[in-house]
Protein backbone atom coordinates (compact mmCIF):
# COMPACT_ATOMS: atom_id res chain seq x y z
CA UNK A 1 0.00 0.00 0.00
CA UNK A 2 1.31 3.41 -0.96
CA UNK A 3 -0.01 6.97 -0.82
CA UNK A 4 -1.38 6.90 -4.37
CA UNK A 5 -3.44 3.78 -3.53
CA UNK A 6 -5.24 5.26 -0.48
CA UNK A 7 -8.96 5.88 -0.67
CA UNK A 8 -11.83 5.92 1.88
CA UNK A 9 -13.63 2.71 2.76
CA UNK A 10 -16.66 1.90 0.62
CA UNK A 11 -19.80 3.69 1.85
CA UNK A 12 -17.96 5.94 4.30
CA UNK A 13 -18.21 9.07 2.17
CA UNK A 14 -21.23 10.72 0.59
CA UNK A 15 -21.33 12.41 -2.79
CA UNK A 16 -22.48 15.95 -2.01
CA UNK A 17 -22.78 19.26 -3.81
CA UNK A 18 -19.74 21.44 -3.22
CA UNK A 19 -21.42 24.82 -3.17
CA UNK A 20 -19.57 28.09 -3.94
CA UNK A 21 -16.42 26.40 -5.29
CA UNK A 22 -16.26 28.14 -8.63
CA UNK A 23 -18.04 27.83 -11.98
CA UNK A 24 -16.64 24.39 -12.71
CA UNK A 25 -18.61 22.90 -9.81
CA UNK A 26 -21.92 23.86 -11.37
CA UNK A 27 -22.78 25.74 -8.18
CA UNK A 28 -20.65 28.85 -8.53
CA UNK A 29 -21.90 32.40 -9.05
CA UNK A 30 -24.78 32.80 -6.65
CA UNK A 31 -23.97 29.51 -4.89
CA UNK A 32 -27.60 28.25 -5.21
CA UNK A 33 -28.92 31.24 -3.23
CA UNK A 34 -30.66 32.94 -6.14
CA UNK A 35 -30.43 36.64 -6.97
CA UNK A 36 -30.91 39.48 -4.46
CA UNK A 37 -33.28 39.38 -1.50
CA UNK A 38 -32.73 38.78 2.17
CA UNK A 39 -31.85 35.08 1.94
CA UNK A 40 -29.12 35.66 -0.62
CA UNK A 41 -27.11 37.84 1.79
CA UNK A 42 -24.64 36.60 4.35
CA UNK A 43 -25.74 36.83 7.97
CA UNK A 44 -29.40 36.23 7.15
CA UNK A 45 -31.30 34.82 10.09
CA UNK A 46 -35.08 34.63 10.10
CA UNK A 47 -36.66 35.99 13.25
CA UNK A 48 -38.98 33.74 15.24
CA UNK A 49 -42.63 34.47 14.31
CA UNK A 50 -41.57 36.46 11.21
CA UNK A 51 -44.29 36.17 8.59
CA UNK A 52 -42.64 37.89 5.63
CA UNK A 53 -43.62 41.38 6.79
CA UNK A 54 -47.25 40.44 7.38
CA UNK A 55 -48.45 41.38 10.86
CA UNK A 56 -47.54 38.36 13.04
CA UNK A 57 -50.31 36.28 14.58
CA UNK A 58 -49.42 37.10 18.20
CA UNK A 59 -49.71 40.82 17.37
CA UNK A 60 -53.05 40.36 15.57
CA UNK A 61 -54.72 38.62 18.50
CA UNK A 62 -56.26 40.74 21.28
CA UNK A 63 -54.52 41.02 24.61
CA UNK A 64 -56.62 39.43 27.35
CA UNK A 65 -56.43 38.95 31.08
CA UNK A 66 -54.85 40.76 33.97
CA UNK A 67 -52.35 39.68 36.61
CA UNK A 68 -52.43 41.77 39.73
CA UNK A 69 -48.95 42.73 40.92
CA UNK A 70 -50.34 42.81 44.49
CA UNK A 71 -51.67 39.21 44.53
CA UNK A 72 -50.74 37.25 47.65
CA UNK A 73 -50.29 33.53 46.96
CA UNK A 74 -50.77 31.06 49.83
CA UNK A 75 -49.96 27.36 50.12
CA UNK A 76 -53.25 25.76 51.23
CA UNK A 77 -53.12 23.12 53.98
CA UNK A 78 -56.32 21.36 55.02
CA UNK A 79 -57.14 20.08 58.50
CA UNK A 80 -56.79 16.39 57.53
CA UNK A 81 -53.30 17.12 56.18
CA UNK A 82 -52.45 19.02 59.39
CA UNK A 83 -53.51 15.97 61.42
CA UNK A 84 -51.37 13.67 59.23
CA UNK A 85 -48.34 16.00 59.55
CA UNK A 86 -48.71 16.23 63.34
CA UNK A 87 -48.94 12.43 63.59
CA UNK A 88 -46.06 11.71 61.19
CA UNK A 89 -43.57 14.16 62.73
CA UNK A 90 -44.86 13.93 66.33
CA UNK A 91 -45.75 17.62 66.61
CA UNK A 92 -48.13 19.45 68.95
CA UNK A 93 -47.31 22.92 67.56
CA UNK A 94 -47.24 23.57 63.82
CA UNK A 95 -45.58 26.69 62.43
CA UNK A 96 -44.42 27.67 58.94
CA UNK A 97 -40.84 27.07 60.15
CA UNK A 98 -41.56 23.45 61.19
CA UNK A 99 -43.38 22.83 57.90
CA UNK A 100 -40.36 24.17 55.96
CA UNK A 101 -37.90 22.08 58.02
CA UNK A 102 -39.88 18.92 57.22
CA UNK A 103 -40.03 19.75 53.49
CA UNK A 104 -43.78 20.34 53.27
CA UNK A 105 -43.47 23.95 52.12
CA UNK A 106 -40.63 26.17 50.94
CA UNK A 107 -38.96 28.58 53.35
CA UNK A 108 -40.63 31.73 51.97
CA UNK A 109 -44.10 30.27 51.29
CA UNK A 110 -47.14 31.76 53.01
CA UNK A 111 -49.47 29.20 54.64
CA UNK A 112 -53.25 29.24 54.79
CA UNK A 113 -55.16 26.71 56.88
CA UNK A 114 -58.40 25.48 55.28
CA UNK A 115 -61.27 23.56 56.87
CA UNK A 116 -61.54 20.34 54.83
CA UNK A 117 -61.26 17.15 56.87
CA UNK A 118 -61.31 16.39 60.58
CA UNK A 119 -58.89 17.26 63.34
CA UNK A 120 -58.94 15.23 66.57
CA UNK A 121 -55.54 16.13 68.05
CA UNK A 122 -55.00 19.26 70.15
CA UNK A 123 -52.73 21.49 68.05
CA UNK A 124 -51.28 24.96 68.33
CA UNK A 125 -51.18 26.24 64.77
CA UNK A 126 -49.33 29.31 63.50
CA UNK A 127 -50.09 30.39 59.93
CA UNK A 128 -50.26 33.48 57.75
CA UNK A 129 -54.01 33.04 57.16
CA UNK A 130 -56.81 30.77 58.31
CA UNK A 131 -60.39 30.20 57.19
CA UNK A 132 -63.20 30.63 59.72
CA UNK A 133 -64.22 26.94 59.44
CA UNK A 134 -60.65 25.80 60.08
CA UNK A 135 -60.25 28.11 63.09
CA UNK A 136 -63.49 26.84 64.58
CA UNK A 137 -62.52 23.17 64.05
CA UNK A 138 -59.07 23.66 65.62
CA UNK A 139 -60.54 25.43 68.65
CA UNK A 140 -63.22 22.72 69.07
CA UNK A 141 -60.42 20.11 69.19
CA UNK A 142 -58.86 22.10 72.06
CA UNK A 143 -56.13 23.81 70.05
CA UNK A 144 -55.42 27.42 69.16
CA UNK A 145 -54.66 29.45 66.03
CA UNK A 146 -52.06 32.25 65.87
CA UNK A 147 -51.81 34.43 62.79
CA UNK A 148 -48.23 35.31 61.90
Amino acid sequence: MELHNLKPAAGSTKKRKRIARGQGSGHGGTATRGHKGDKSRSGHKNKRNFEGGQMPLQMRLPKIGFKSPNRVEYVPINLDRLAAIAEKFNLDAITPETLAENGIIKKRDLVKILGTGELKAKLTVSAHACSAAAKEAIEQAGGSVNLV
